[in-house]
């Protein structure tokens, strides 16, 4: 379905304007970075086809060199905007290792001409019902008043209890926070799977292979803790911050990356991130001769011992 960037849609129950970059609904909006609403118009144009993660980085991130993840974290902010579910979505789908889906009804926006109601004339028999009613209900007042106190004092408890429940939480997230900052240390890195981006993405047990040897050089490093594969391929294919993976596996920094196969050539996509502040310490792409692989694999756990030596003084001996 194809539609001008700039033509006004309606996507689910939201009013989406590409020009001004605004989604609106039910009196609420929000303003969308420009990319973000690429993104958006880019799944709306394909409504109920799944996009690649390859076409959405041709559309949206054209002429930008990142990686996939950059696609992962648009796509959990977008459902955070709209107030999607991903794991019950009603506007955008996962689709595992191939792509995403916009599974909302999409059409083009028409204004609908407001009504304004008129009220009826209230005839005279209808005020001597009110007051007929009025008067036979005046004998009940005082139990009313009665069942309103009471009701007003179990509001009053219910009320005070939340304040106490609510004064005492943040202690215990408090005590839990620093709990999962003592946890994690300086020389610490988890390398989440990575993904293949070869056409047809016929070649996810070669991505995998490239992780779980990545994390066998870098766990024999002295010194730097490394998340076992088990670990770290539980987190495949999850629409998760890379801050909040970090966090559950207990690190500071998350490697990452991506290979794309042709032929009897490898490119191998690495970047190392700095989890808590999303910044990226080190990023660096190999394109080799697929005999070279190891010499690759070998030149990525260089780089990032060295890029990790910067950051945190760690020095392998």
């Amino acid at each position: 379905m194809e539609r001008t960037p700039t033509t006004m849609l309606r996507i689910g129950t939201w009013c989406v304007n590409p020009t001004s970059g605004q989604i609106s609904r039910d009196g609420e909006s929000a303003r969308l970075e420009a990319r973000t609403m690429r993104l958006l118009v880019c799944l709306a144009e394909h409504a109920g086809e799944v996009v690649s993660i390859d076409d959405l980085l041709s559309q949206v991130w054209s002429g930008v060199i990142v990686s996939s993840d950059s696609v992962y974290q648009a796509v959990a902010s977008l459902r955070r905007l709209l107030g999607d579910d991903p794991k019950q979505p009603t506007y955008i789908a996962t689709v595992p290792r191939l792509g995403y889906r916009m599974v909302a009804t999409v059409s083009p926006w028409v204004e609908e001409p407001m009504v304004q109601p008129v009220a009826p004339m209230a005839s005279s028999a209808a005020f001597e019902n009110e007051a007929s009613v009025a008067i036979a209900s005046a004998p009940r007042l005082g139990s009313r008043r009665i069942v309103l106190m009471v009701s007003g004092a179990v509001i009053c408890l219910v009320v005070a209890f939340a304040f106490l429940l609510r004064v005492k939480t943040p202690k215990h997230r408090t005590v839990e926070s620093a709990t999962v900052a003592a946890s994690q240390t300086q020389k610490s890195i988890a390398v989440l799977p990575f993904l293949d981006l070869t056409q047809g993405m016929h070649e996810g047990e070669f991505a995998d292979g490239m992780t779980e040897e990545l994390i066998d050089k870098l766990s024999k490093l002295p010194k730097l803790q490394v998340p076992s594969p088990t670990a770290s391929f539980y987190y495949r294919d999850k629409e998760m911050p890379v801050a909040d993976i970090a966090k559950a596996l207990g690190v500071v920094y998350v490697l990452d990356g991506s290979v794309r196969k042709s032929g009897a050539r490898v490119r191998v996509a690495a970047r190392l991130i700095r989890a808590d502040n999303g910044y990226v310490v080190w990023s660096e792409t190999y394109d080799r001769p697929f005999h070279d692989l190891l010499m690759v694999q070998d030149d990525i756990a260089g780089e990032v011992t060295k890029a990790l030596g910067a950051s945190t003084e760690f020095k392998a001996s």
